[in-house]
């Protein structure tokens, strides 16, 4: 028997936890900070010091934001000695997800690109290493 138009079907419950963990998520990207520092993440790992040099944040701004990444797992730190380095924990995931946000921004009339770190795999080695190479960008 076919459903007409008038009749409905319940809906599945909202999965709370779920809702939550989504809605973290995207609370983390949400944040001009904290997306200028996903960003630079993407061109490879820093310490809190880097970060504070070449994006002109204070140290506390920086920490305080790295906090709430680590917090959502899109970050990962590696100590090294009295340093700790911070990276993208998903970096492909990252990009993807950057392309389907820039699908949709376009689709409803905003045309906005983030930087290609975010776009594209870089070919930027670790500053661990003491062999940093500038990006396409110069903002290694």
């Amino acid at each position: 028997m076919a459903m007409s138009a008038m009749e409905s079907v319940d809906p599945e419950p909202l999965d709370e936890v779920a809702t939550a963990a989504y809605a973290h998520l995207f609370q983390a990207l949400a944040d001009p900070t904290r997306l200028t520092l996903v960003q630079h993440l993407a061109s490879g790992e820093h310490r809190v010091r880097d970060l504070v040099e070449h994006l002109g944040l204070a140290q506390s701004t920086v920490s305080k934001h790295l906090g709430f990444l680590l917090e959502c797992g899109l970050v990962t730190l590696r100590p090294e000695g009295r340093s700790t380095w911070y990276s993208l924990a998903e970096p492909e995931l990252l990009r993807r997800l950057t392309a389907a946000a820039e699908g949709i921004l376009k689709a409803t009339g905003t045309d906005a690109v983030l930087c290609t770190h975010l776009r594209q795999p870089h070919r930027h080695r670790s500053t661990a290493t003491g062999t940093a190479t500038a990006t396409a960008t110069g903002d290694a």
